[in-house]
């Protein structure tokens, strides 16, 4: 019976592997699949009861130690880009690479243990979008409305029907 489980637990995991590859809204590297379909095993065999034998390859790949391609000093030595620590290659800002490898900013600093105020955008870059901004206007209305509410309000004008002289 457990040889049956075990079986229809590989056949669903695969047909759901399969599935989620064929959507069309989900981005994944081929090094992605076999650890996807781990775990989609996983998952269903502790669903239906058994204990999981890959529970040990699971523990095994989150303690798995990253090494990054380049050193944090290297990675920040230019103005212009920032090295990233996944491939070594540059980029002038990181959010949008680090999507495409399924990790948040705070993930990635976690993971090759970064200071928390590791930039995720290039210097140089961040001052030009500063700059754009600033010429734009952008907060000027922010600026505007704290300096009317410091400044004293005018006295309202009466409300009445003027006397004739």
């Amino acid at each position: 019976m457990s040889e049956e489980n075990s079986l229809n637990a590989v056949e669903l995991a695969t047909g759901l592997t399969i599935a989620w590859l064929g959507n069309q809204n989900n981005r994944t590297s081929a090094e992605d699949v076999p650890a996807f379909l781990r775990t989609m095993h996983a998952t269903l065999s502790e669903l239906a009861g058994g204990s999981s034998a890959t529970a040990s390859d699971e523990t095994q790949v989150a303690e798995e130690e990253f090494t990054p391609a380049v050193s944090a000093r290297k990675s920040l030595a230019s103005k212009d880009h920032i090295i990233s620590m996944i491939d070594g290659k540059p980029y002038r800002t990181l959010r949008r690479h680090l999507n495409t490898h399924g990790l948040s900013p705070e993930q990635y600093r976690a993971r090759y243990k970064l200071k928390a105020d590791y930039p995720m955008v290039a210097e140089s870059y961040s001052a030009q979008r500063r700059e754009m901004a600033l010429k734009i206007g952008l907060g000027a209305k922010g600026r505007a409305a704290k300096t009317a509410a410091a400044a004293p309000a005018p006295a309202p004008a009466r409300r009445g029907r003027a006397k004739p002289a």
